[in-house]
């Protein structure tokens, strides 16, 4: 029962990492209408979200503290080499080519996370993740809108960066995961990103910014409520999944997050919902159904 219950629970907490993650669209537009770049966006949330990682490691492990020397290199990979290059690159991808195309390239991810895991764990490339990565990807691409301009050479390079970014979260996680604390990880993870961010993102005009804001308390609890919502929860809860999921079906679980992001832009933001976008909702959330079917199947068996 105790097997069965982590089986169910482990899927759900990487959904509910990338429902969290599909609301980011309304804390970044509202923080983007008070003048902050997309890479100080970037850095507030990481800032804010290290802060909040150290607080809950605090109170519940302590000893999380104490890392290996010999395992900080994972550290700087996890949080420099996948969640602020991923978040840099995608960033600038939004920049240089369409919003669309960019989210595509973003989410490529489930494909790097698939190939790594049968290169560095030996997962098996069944027939039935194939199918849900097909399922899933193709609903990327219907729910972003299928659109090529702007697209060169360096931003296809920069877009496909992003995607391998942040499906090496999963391929790290998973190593790190095998050592420390799900809250160990995700401390020391955004705690390297954190420090990486401000060497990018010019923090002193952050501050000023925060400063001259019309309500400067207002405004500062918006960002604590943004790292909250879009990193702090997210991050604990998929890395808390992969404990009990394997890093290619996470990857694939997750993708969950552009249908609601265009759920949240058809509610909130009265954006059309157009027919392929309705069908590529339809695709990921098949891909999402087919992969617990399997964890069912086996839970049976």
């Amino acid at each position: 029962m105790k097997q069965s219950n982590s089986s169910v629970l482990g899927p759900a907490l990487i959904i509910l990492a990338g429902i969290f993650w599909g609301s980011m669209g309304i804390f970044v537009r509202r923080l983007t209408a008070f003048g902050f770049t997309s890479i100080q966006i970037t850095s507030v949330r990481l800032t804010l979200a290290a802060v909040a990682f150290c607080l809950i490691l605090l109170l519940c492990d302590p000893a999380g503290f104490r890392i290996s020397p010999r395992d900080l290199p994972l550290f700087l990979g996890l949080g420099v080499g996948s969640v602020l290059f991923f978040s840099s690159c995608y960033f600038t991808a939004i920049n240089m080519m369409s919003l669309s195309t960019a989210a595509i390239l973003l989410y490529t991810s489930p494909i790097w996370i698939m190939l790594m895991s049968v290169l560095f764990f030996h997962e098996k490339l069944t027939g039935r993740k194939l199918l849900a990565l097909a399922l899933a990807f193709g609903g990327c691409v219907l729910v972003s809108g299928i659109s090529g301009g702007g697209l060169t050479l360096p931003g296809l390079l920069i877009g496909l960066g992003s995607g391998f970014g942040y499906g090496l979260y999963s391929i790290l996680g998973t190593v790190a995961l095998r050592r420390y604390s799900p809250y160990s990880v995700t401390t020391w993870t955004f705690l390297f990103a954190a420090v990486g961010s401000w060497f990018i993102s010019r923090p002193a005009e952050i501050i000023a910014r925060i400063s001259s804001a019309p309500s400067p308390l207002g405004l500062f609890l918006f960002c604590c409520l943004t790292a909250l919502i879009t990193a702090v929860v997210p991050f604990l809860t998929y890395t808390l999944g992969l404990r009990t999921v394997e890093a290619s079906r996470a990857g694939i679980l997750a993708t969950i997050e552009p249908m609601v992001a265009t759920l949240i832009g058809v509610l909130v933001f009265s954006e059309p919902l157009t027919l392929s976008s309705g069908l590529g909702v339809l695709l990921i959330l098949a891909a999402v159904i087919l992969l617990n079917l399997k964890e069912n199947r086996k839970d049976v068996s």
